[in-house]
């Protein structure tokens, strides 16, 4: 079987072998009720299943560093900050979809780990800066470079253009969820 993507105007072909093990579900539906457009399972399935090796993978590496995975993102969120590598507890929040008590409960552990401080915003004595320490740029460096790693090893039975294409039908895909989530529940 080939698969046609359209990516940038230029047309992308490549051999799917659907043998795994979301293929054998979309046959049964197939065969059951021919008159059902199951492609929908197809892809949530599959994406569903993929997710499930990623974390596996992720855990991992997160283990590897003594971290967990909600651990990572706060630093890697203020690693992405740039230098000086601080943001405020609500800029980390609302990054990450977290409630103020889980952002404290995550700042609180890493604190103590001496991978992040707090110290007051000079700007507003009743708001804090959080910055990452030398150990904690030194760990989020590292383990980055093999979160992203182990992130290549698992897309690495597709091709670079292969994966550009399937990051950009999984962006378009994204967004127009995250907007239909949006027109129903406006921030």
């Amino acid at each position: 079987m080939y698969l046609d993507i359209e990516n940038n105007d230029h047309e992308i072909a490549c051999q799917v072998e659907m043998s795994d093990h979301v293929a054998a579900i979309l046959d049964a539906w197939r065969a059951e009720r021919p008159d059902l457009d199951v492609t929908p399972v197809g892809v949530f399935g599959r994406i569903t299943r993929i997710e499930r090796h990623t974390t596996e993978a992720l855990r991992g590496v997160h283990r590897a560093y003594g971290i967990d995975s909600g651990e990572y993102d706060v630093l890697a969120a203020l690693r992405r900050s740039g230098a000086p590598y601080q943001l405020t507890p609500t800029e980390l929040y609302r990054t990450m979809l977290v409630t103020s008590a889980t952002m404290t409960a995550r700042l609180d552990r890493l604190e103590q780990r001496n991978l992040i401080r707090r110290q007051p915003a000079p700007k507003d004595r009743r708001s804090v800066l959080v910055e990452l320490t030398p150990d904690g740029r030194a760990l989020i460096d590292k383990a980055a470079a093999d979160l992203v790693a182990a992130e290549a090893a698992l897309l690495g039975e597709l091709k670079p253009r292969e994966q550009t294409a399937l990051s950009e039908l999984l962006a378009r895909l994204a967004a127009s969820l995250e907007e239909r989530t949006n027109t129903i529940h406006p921030k």
